[in-house]
């Protein structure tokens, strides 16, 4: 197996932890080894949240810059903020729904343009632009966009499908289980 180094970002309560949570119970099951480790100081108000996940590594849990063969972002500001772990001719995949800070809210700010964001991404690798938000409230409810950005991600790692619907089926609870199914089906289809 050829090993994968994914860095997750977004902003707090998308759902970062709980797709690294799902890639290592997944590579657990599949006996690959899997390191992991995350920052997410001020996650609760919506600061950054970063996680290095591993698959097939015995190596430290850290992923070095321009060393993460994909960059999954769960929001389009954070994927240009830590773009400098992607490595040259990796993959980014990038929800385009934003999460506006209380600045842009307000007024007192704007959001910068979709494009602007990516386009620096677009100069180390592939992108992958996709609205995971909107896919996830077509599953059923927008909290499903971090399962749909798995869905999407699935298509780049190196486990079978069924272990990470498996690990899903172990952290997500049974009552939102069909709608975040419907969420990964989705996700994989937007990455063709």
């Amino acid at each position: 197996m050829t090993p994968i180094d994914v860095t997750i970002v977004g902003v707090g309560g998308q759902g970062v932890i709980l797709i690294s949570e799902v890639l290592g119970r997944a590579a657990a099951m599949a006996g690959v080894p899997v390191r992991g480790a995350e920052t997410h100081g001020m996650a609760q108000r919506g600061g950054s949240v970063i996680n290095h996940t591993r698959i097939g590594s015995k190596l430290s849990p850290m992923i070095a810059e321009g060393g993460a063969n994909v960059l999954l972002a769960l929001e389009p500001a954070e994927a240009l903020r830590f773009g400098h772990f992607l490595s040259p001719g990796g993959v980014a995949i990038v929800n385009t729904a934003p999460v506006h800070p209380i600045t842009v809210t307000t007024g007192a700010c704007a959001y910068p343009d979709i494009e602007s964001l990516l386009a620096p991404l677009r100069r180390v690798g592939n992108v992958w632009s996709m609205n995971a938000t909107a896919l996830a409230l077509q599953a059923g409810t927008p909290q499903a966009m971090n399962v749909v950005m798995l869905g999407a991600l699935s298509r780049y790692l190196p486990l079978p499908e069924d272990l990470l619907l498996d690990a899903l089926k172990e952290v997500v609870p049974p009552k939102y289980l069909d709608v975040n199914l419907t969420a990964f089906r989705l996700g994989k289809a937007e990455v063709q």
